[in-house]
């Protein structure tokens, strides 16, 4: 009989080691894209969906603005997340087609740079960021904004501003999916350039992020694109 309950006890034990090595597991694949990306995709996830919806998708740049004021529309929702990168809009995307929305307005990719992320690797989850879309929601609009230009000549984010090259090479490879894919593509990028291509300092207060009047560009360009 001590045999057995000695048995019982070390099976109870691996049992509970097992269990609590498969929930630490659990918690270590939860990708580390920080506190703020997981407090906002809560968030959005708990946001009703409503009809005919258009999605401003990205990082901070989309983050920052006020979108459904600056168009005078309800139907515009904010899905932008500051530090965010390409594996992170996959990551939350069913968030996003959930509501089969009218429209998606994508820019993604500059964390991914600044980072030492590849080119490559950027227009390829960009791909699967649109073959995800076109599965879960057939028939929404899909539209790729260029990454914008950035300027080293502010010193806030140099491990971003640095990266003008790879910017016009991702908006070339980005030009290219939006053609095999069906996508359509959005030429941001002069429209904020200097003749240096760096990003016009009069839209910017860090050589990143736009301020106020970038944002009002922004809208120039796009408002066209809009179904509103």
């Amino acid at each position: 009989m001590r045999f057995k309950y000695i048995g019982i006890i070390y099976a109870v034990v691996i049992v509970g080691i097992v269990a609590a090595s498969s929930q630490a597991q659990s918690v270590e694949q939860k990708p580390d894209f920080g506190a703020y990306y997981y407090h906002k995709k809560s968030l959005f996830e708990a946001l009703p969906n409503t009809s005919n919806e258009i999605i401003l998708l990205g990082d901070s740049i989309t983050d920052g603005n006020e979108w459904s004021e600056l168009f005078g529309s309800s139907r515009l929702k904010n899905r932008g997340i500051s530090g965010d990168v390409t594996e992170g809009i996959l990551y939350r995307l069913s968030e996003v087609t959930e509501s089969n929305p009218a429209q998606v307005f994508i820019m993604i990719g500059v964390n991914d740079l600044a980072r030492g992320i590849p080119v490559d690797t950027v227009l390829s989850n960009y791909g699967k960021i649109i073959d995800q879309i076109r599965e879960e929601s057939p028939d929404t609009e899909i539209y790729i904004q260029s990454i914008l230009p950035v300027n080293d000549e502010f010193p806030q984010f140099s491990s971003h501003t640095d990266k003008t090259s790879q910017i016009k090479q991702a908006n070339v490879g980005l030009t290219e999916l939006a053609k095999k894919t069906g996508a359509t593509f959005i030429n941001l990028f002069d429209d904020f350039s200097t003749a240096e291509a760096k990003l016009n300092p009069n839209y910017t207060e860090d050589g990143l992020h736009l301020n106020g009047q970038g944002y009002v560009v922004w809208k120039s360009v796009i408002g066209s694109y809009m179904d509103l």
